[in-house]
């Protein structure tokens, strides 16, 4: 059976040095502040703004959420997006996705100062990563930064491994290559274009999925040895209604050497990095003014 690879005593180690790091700024004087920007009632963004600010204040951070109507216009909202930016309180910024059809249009990743850009989005974060950082000096998207910190935790070095990742977002895919070649793996970036899937998957030391397909990746998709590292970004729902990832986790456990759970997994690690950024964010302005 699979080793699985849960967030939780990840989570829980890295939060006790969060909340030194926390509390050291602030006997400086300096209280990290992220601000969310939340348009419209969306049933999960509503539940990951609450999950984040409950853990940016369990560190001893500062987190406040700002909703706007899912009519605000583009001029209400872009201007929203600039005052929280220019508010020198504010050392953390990030617009919660996915935004409404009429605003979807907008690169709200560039609008976030590079500095406070805790997402990862902005231009030259993303620059810095393909330039060879890993986290040294950009703000290293969420899922991403929480996947390596994950892999490193338990060990796994990616150094000459074969990793292929199903999907190609900005979000995740993209910036998660970057970040595996900077270590030193050899990296597939595969969607919905790609021929061949399983042959490329059975050949990888390592498939991470995210493409937002409940239950996709199955045995199938995996080397006989059953020596892969399953790594599942994916949030969805089954046909019974039950929260899953885009890996069959009951079809795939016996057939992998380490496995993500949905929940338990990526999902949490992303709140860790969101995080990790905001402190980092915090101690940086900090400096330079």
């Amino acid at each position: 059976m699979a080793t699985v690879l849960k967030a939780s005593p990840i989570v829980k180690q890295y939060a006790a040095d969060l909340k030194q790091e926390c509390a050291k700024l602030k006997a400086n004087g300096i209280t990290p502040f992220l601000k969310v920007i939340l348009v419209g009632q969306h049933p999960p963004s509503v539940t990951y703004t609450k999950n984040k600010k409950k853990f940016m204040e369990g560190i001893g951070a500062k987190c406040e959420i700002l909703k706007l109507d899912e009519q605000v216009s583009e001029k209400v909202f872009i201007e929203t997006i600039a005052s929280v930016a220019n508010d020198k309180e504010v050392h953390g910024l990030f617009v919660q996705l996915p935004l409404p059809k009429a605003l979807a249009h907008i690169d709200v990743g560039q609008l976030v100062p590079s500095e406070k850009d805790v997402d990862g989005f902005h231009a030259n974060n993303l620059f810095k990563v393909l330039s060879g950082d890993c986290g040294e000096k950009a703000l290293v998207s969420c899922t991403p930064k929480g996947i390596i910190t994950m892999l490193k935790h338990h060990k796994i070095d990616v150094t000459g491994k074969s990793v292929a990742i199903i999907g190609r977002s900005l979000i995740v895919g993209k910036p998660l290559s970057m970040l595996l070649t900077n270590l030193n793996a050899t990296v597939t970036l595969c969607h919905s274009r790609t021929t061949q899937l399983k042959e490329i998957t059975k050949g990888a030391d390592i498939v991470i999925a995210a493409i937002g397909k409940a239950k996709f990746i199955n045995k199938d998709y995996l080397s006989d040895d059953k020596k892969t590292i399953v790594i599942d970004v994916g949030i969805n729902y089954d046909a019974s209604g039950k929260l899953c990832g885009d890996v069959d986790y009951d079809d795939v456990e016996n057939h992998c050497s380490h496995i993500t759970p949905v929940p338990g997994g990526v999902g949490r690690m992303t709140i860790l990095s969101l995080a990790q950024n905001l402190i980092k964010a915090a101690s940086s302005l900090a400096k330079d003014s």
